[in-house]
Formats: structure tokens, sequence, C-alpha cells
């Protein structure tokens, strides 16, 4: 394969941040270059030093004065969820019984979840996110799409179909026996299959029986590499609904404990209303709590003290995600603007490189895949985004009196959006959408 040279101002990320002015946690070129190979980064640096490495051939591409990272991940999205955006409800458990189940429903079929398969990859591109951590429906169809789109498309994703046996519509039910031998034909057909991860994932207490949960943890046992999805602690009423299905239970977060879905790979969504107890569990367990901003917002389910978590004696780990389809943009950018919303509320503050950390290395150390994914180091996918921060005429003006690169990423963090993405790279190669 012929070699890529991309040239623009990079910045990728050694280490989360310690304060507004850690440079040693990040590596910023203003004359910066991507050689690019095989799906890989070959080498990067500044400029004259990687340009020496490139091939005669190489295919040189200007990006100045834009900014070249590595692409977004998304820790938690529906992909069948992608028609319920934007719809009117109370709250969570009314919103699942009015749109999201009945939605779920079309994806027994396989023309549908095809479809929607289209337009959600193109989503990821055009808003810059080259990984995301996505819930199929139950129906083994809708994880079939899904993971024939991402080796079309040859990007690194992470899904599971659901599990789930009670509390929704019989067309969304399967057994604790179909749980299980669909979860791992999924695994046996789709997992390392091009750069396709399979997750176990049990929606949540609520609607998966104590039979169901010891086949999802059957199937963790039996493959215990893999990662791991649910829900946990978003809405109070969730919790006291849970707690009286599972009534021996310490609190919630001890249902997954007692099933042994609790590790490093292991990925709870929101995670908002954790007592003292249940955050030294997740804590010495590494397992990670997703912060959805938008949908939290959205649902009125809370406000997630990620500052509170993050500095205590035992830390929690964190992720980000847009949540769509309870969030309300697939963009990582908005996610972030309102992640700082959140903490201003809660009287902390989340600095720009805070946020572009946990878009990039952050969010790929949570999923262990950071030796892939997350960086432009050496060896890492050729996953990467280019940003405008005068993308729109709006953006264009404030641009004018940017004068630092914590300003720039704030500015594209509080104004951006896809119209922000000039460029994005799945292996080395510029994506494009396959829907006008």
């Amino acid at each position: 394969m012929t070699s890529m040279l991309l040239r623009g101002r990079t910045l990728t990320f050694r280490r989360r941040p310690l304060s507004m002015d850690d440079a040693e946690a990040y590596a910023y070129e203003t004359d910066g270059a991507l050689l690019l190979r095989d799906g890989l980064i070959v080498a990067s640096g500044p400029y004259d030093t990687v340009r020496a490495q490139a091939p005669a051939d190489a295919i040189e591409i200007d990006h100045r004065p834009h900014l070249i990272l590595p692409g977004f991940i998304d820790t938690h999205v529906h992909f069948p969820q992608m028609q319920v955006i934007g719809s009117y409800a109370a709250n969570l458990l009314e919103w699942l019984n009015t749109y999201t189940f009945p939605e779920e429903c079309r994806f027994v079929e396989t023309a549908h979840a095809e479809r929607i398969a289209v337009h959600f990859f193109d989503e990821m591109i055009r808003h810059g996110t080259t990984t995301a951590v996505a819930y199929c429906s139950v129906h083994k169809t809708s994880a079939d799409a899904f993971f024939a789109e991402a080796m079309r498309r040859d990007m690194r994703m992470v899904a599971g179909k659901v599990m789930m046996d009670r509390n929704a519509p019989q067309g969304l039910l399967d057994t604790p026996e179909m749980g299980y031998d669909e979860t791992r034909a999924v695994i046996e057909q789709w997992h390392g299959k091009g750069r396709n991860h399979v997750a176990i994932t049990p929606r949540f207490a609520i609607t998966s029986t104590p039979e169901q949960m010891s086949a999802a943890q059957a199937v963790a046992a039996e493959f215990p590499d893999l990662h791991i999805q649910t829900h946990l602690s978003e809405n109070r009423d969730e919790i006291d609904y849970t707690l009286s299905l599972y009534p021996d239970a310490a609190d919630y977060t001890d249902v997954y404990a007692h099933y042994g879905l609790m590790g490093r790979k292991s990925l709870f969504g929101h995670a908002i209303h954790l007592s003292e107890r249940e955050q030294d569990a997740m804590s010495e367990t590494g397992s990670i709590a997703v912060h959805c901003p938008t949908s939290n917002l959205f649902l009125g389910s809370g406000l997630f003290p990620l500052k509170a978590l993050t500095r205590r004696e035992k830390p929690v780990r964190i992720s980000v995600a847009s949540d769509i389809g309870g969030g309300s943009s697939y963009s990582m950018l908005r996610t972030m603007d309102e992640a700082y919303k959140i903490q201003q509320l809660l009287g902390e503050r989340l600095n720009p490189f805070d946020s572009y950390y946990y878009l990039t290395l952050g969010n790929a150390e949570a999923l262990s895949l950071s030796e892939r994914i997350g960086t432009l180091e050496p060896g890492s996918d050729a996953d990467l985004i280019v940003l405008d921060m005068a993308a729109t005429p709006a953006m264009a003006l404030k641009a004018e009196v940017v004068t630092s690169l914590s300003d720039e990423l704030f500015l594209l963090q509080t104004m951006g959006d896809d119209r922000a993405v000039v460029e994005t790279y799945v292996a080395g190669r510029a994506a494009k959408t396959t829907l006008a």
C-alpha cells in the first residue's frame, strides 16, 4: 500500500492531565506530521522529521492550519435508537416503554437493521467517532447487521446482542438459554473478525431475570477477555425497581457483583447515584462508570460527579459517551460541552485538556485498547480526525481572538459539531459516508 503523509498541527495525549498547565501530559506539534501505511501510524512528530522518513512516493496531504487528533471514541451508544432521538418523555422508564422498546422491536427485520446500520456508521464518520461501544437489540439480526457494516468500513467497534428476558414487550424478549446461545453465536461469528470486538450485553437488571444474569455470568466465565456492558443507577425510580426485583442485593451495584460481571473491561452506563460502598466496589474491581451527559440532562436523570469520583481515595475509572438515543447528539464535542456544564453546576471545573484526554486516550484506556487506538503513537491504528476551529461563521469570528491551544480546544468543544470535522480517517484512509 502506498504511504500517506498528513501534515498539520498534531495533538496526542500521553496520560491524563493533572492541570491546565500540565504540558507533559500531551504532545503538540505546531507543524506536525503523521506517516501512515497499512492502516497504521508508522511515524509521528515534527513535519521535517517525519517527512525525512517517508518514501519518495508517499502521498502528502496538507491539512494546515487544522488540528489532527486521534479519532474520537464513544463508549456507550444504542445502535437501534437512531429514530428515538428527541422523543418527549418525563423520565427514563417512561421513555423506554413509550418510544425505545417499540422501536427496538423493528430490528427483528434484517432489512431494517441493515438500513439503520448504514446510517449509524455514516453518523460516526461524519462526527469524527472512529470507535464506539454499541448496544444492538435483543435480536441476533441486529448484531449481524452492525458487525457486517463495521467490517465493510474497517472500523474498530465493540458491540453486543442485548440480553433481556422480562419487563419488555414480547417482541423484545429472549430467554436465559437464547441469550446465552445467541451471545455465543455472535462471539463465534464476529469477535476478532476484521476489527470487531463482541461485548457481553445484559441490558440492565430490570430486564434480566436472575437466571439470565447467571447465563451472562457463564458467558463471561467462558470468554474472560471480552468486554461487558450494562446500565447502572441512572434514575432513582430505576434503582428502587431494581432493588424490588433483587431484594437480597445490598444495592444496585451488588446485583452485578453477585453475578461476577464487574471488572476492568466492564462498562456501566450512567452510574450517577452511587453510594460510597458502590463507588468503592467500582474502584476495587476496576469497573468503568460511563458518563453520558446529554442523556442525563435530556432525561433529567441527575448530575454525574465526575471530578468527585476521580479524586476520591479509591478513584473510579471514568469514560464518556453520547448514549444515543437518550443522548441528543452524535457529536463527542457536544458531549463534552454538556459534561463541562454538569461539572459547573456541581461547582467543579473540567478543563479543555481533560475533555480531549477523555475523548481519545482516556476512553481508549477505559476500553483496554490504548495500544491500538486513542493516540498518535507509532504502531497505533491510523484512526484520525482533522478539526477546524473556524468551521462556521460564528466560530470563525471567535477564532480571531484565540491565542492558545486550550482556547482552541474549548472553542471547538463549546461551538463545534460535525461541521468542525474536516476529515475522518479510518485505518489510514479518508472515510466517506455512504448516503448523501
